[in-house]
């Protein structure tokens, strides 16, 4: 008998010789583009006018006529806010929206005082020359009390003109005139902004020469005071921004308000304000006698 037995064979597998792997550790980080500088350094050349160009302090027939529009704007508004509510025999609610107005002006002038305060520079538009204005102030802040009236209120008057004439164009357009809650929160609001850079300008002043009626109005806390805003101009300047009555300035510096809002453009935008770094020797508070040829 015969027996089947299965007969395989496997053929050879080649060998093939590869390379050795080899890893390659490069101590040199790839050049990654820098991101676009969103912010404005254009270095800052601060001039102390009272000393180089005390004509600059002066007022002229331009500030005057733009101080009393902004007057003549803000006055219209009350006018029609008294002559409304002596139609309708309530003189409540105009109170009270004319007090709502005088807080949210001392709120706006800290938002506004914070923003040029830390960001743009000469170069920004429409506020460069605000933002190199306020820097020399800091580094001679008794000037603004030599500046006169319209000369320290006229940038703020023109911008409240502008303002009212279309709002209280608004309230017309509404119908009847608008009420008389709504003239008296406009005239009051506008007034304070027009008039917060000369509570600023006293502020700054000393108290042996401010008229007895404004100090007392800084002792009661209905203006800003001078210690009060002298905590502004200590360094890092990064506290009590607001210049008509300061009564915000305690609850956005202990709630860190602007600290939050630094934090956001910081990671949304990647702008620092200038509160963060060191402040440079030129921008250093000078007095009136160390400046004095």
């Amino acid at each position: 008998m015969y027996t089947l037995t299965p007969y395989f064979r496997f053929s050879r597998v080649p060998r093939h010789h590869h390379r050795p792997c080899r890893a390659t550790i490069s101590t040199h980080p790839p050049t990654v583009a820098a991101p676009p500088r969103l912010d404005d350094v254009t270095r800052m050349s601060p001039t102390n006018v009272a000393i180089h160009d005390p004509s600059s302090l002066r007022s002229t027939w331009s500030h005057r006529a733009w101080v009393a529009t902004g007057f003549a704007s803000v006055f219209s508004s009350l006018a029609k806010s008294v002559a409304a509510a002596a139609d309708s025999g309530s003189a409540v609610e105009p109170l009270l929206a004319a007090y709502v107005g005088y807080i949210l002006a001392d709120l706006g002038t800290g938002i506004y005082h914070w923003a040029i305060d830390n960001y743009g520079g000469p170069s920004t538009p429409v506020f460069g020359s605000q933002i190199e204005a306020f820097q020399g102030h800091h580094r001679w802040p008794w000037t603004i009390t030599r500046r006169q009236f319209a000369n320290n209120l006229h940038a703020l008057a023109r911008s409240v003109a502008l303002a009212v004439l279309p709002i209280e164009a608004l309230l017309y357009a509404g119908g009847g005139g608008g009420d008389a809650a709504s003239h008296a929160f406009v005239g009051t609001c506008a007034g304070c902004v027009m008039l917060s850079q000369q509570f600023h300008a006293w502020a700054h002043e000393k108290r042996s020469r401010l008229p007895a009626a404004v100090a007392a109005l800084q002792e009661a806390g209905v203006l800003v005071s001078r210690p009060m805003h002298a905590a502004h101009h200590r360094e890092p300047y990064n506290t009590n921004y607001c210049i008509v009555s300061g009564v915000w300035n305690a609850a956005l510096d202990r709630w860190k308000v602007f600290e939050a809002a630094e934090m956001f453009i910081f990671f949304r935008f990647g702008v620092r304000p200038r509160s963060w770094g060191e402040t440079r020797p030129e921008w250093r508070e000078e007095t009136e006698a160390a400046t004095k040829p």
